[in-house]
Formats: C-alpha cells, structure tokens, sequence
C-alpha cells in the first residue's frame, strides 16, 4: 500500500527492512522503485534499480525490466532500450515455459508481443538507437 500510494518514507521503512533481511531478492527494490515512481520521481527510481544486486535469474530480470521502466518514465529511452533489450532476448529460445515475468515485462516495453520469440514490433519504445 506504501507503494501504490506514493508515500516514500512509509515505503522506505517496509522495504528497507526486506532488503535487510533479503538484499538479493526483487521484491524489496520493486516495491521501493514502485513507491519512487507513483511519487513521480522516476529518475530516483532508476538510480535505486541501477544499485540493486539480485540473485542471478528471474529476480535480475525482473529488476531490470523495472530499471528499463524507470528510465523510459525518466525520459532516458536510449539508456532504457540498452537495459531491456538484453532481457528481453533471454525470451528468443523458443520456450515461453521458462521465460520470467522480468523477460515477458522487458519485451512488452519493447512493444514485442510476450513471450514469442521474433515477434514483430508493436507500439511501444522506439528499437532504434538514440
């Protein structure tokens, strides 16, 4: 509720103990980044995702794909395409039974349909370079 209702402090004191407690897990960052961007502060949001160290796998992926939302809030799309598209290719192997909500969430802000490997372009952030 911390989250969703943009208070920071509050959320600060929740998460802040998750992360004591389970620093390489996402959702303590997920909630804090959450809470940052209701808040409107999308590039506090993103330095906090960029800090973050998560367990290797689905949590990384899911921290990213957070990370590349906060950068395309922040107005930093460049920097957000350099972040997703890594994450979003992890989902290129044919198998959607082992693609995360981190790679499914990347390609949807890639505007790639989720899950499908190759899929065509949809609205979304721009794939050209800037």
């Amino acid at each position: 509720m911390a989250s969703a209702r943009a208070d920071v402090q509050r959320a600060e004191r929740i998460f802040g103990a998750l992360l004591r407690v389970r620093p390489d897990r996402a959702f303590g960052h997920i909630g804090m980044a959450t809470a940052l961007l209701n808040a409107g502060r999308a590039g506090d949001a993103a330095t906090r995702l960029s800090d973050a160290r998560t367990s290797a796998g689905e949590d990384t992926d899911l921290v990213q794909a957070f990370l590349g939302l906060a950068l395309q809030l922040d107005g930093r799309a460049g920097e957000a395409m350099r972040v997703l598209r890594p994450v979003a290719a992890r989902g290129d192997n044919g198998s959607t039974a082992d693609t995360t909500e981190g790679v499914r969430l990347a390609q949807r802000l890639l505007g790639q349909p989720a899950g499908i490997p190759g899929g065509t372009q949809q609205p979304g952030l721009s794939t050209s370079p800037s």
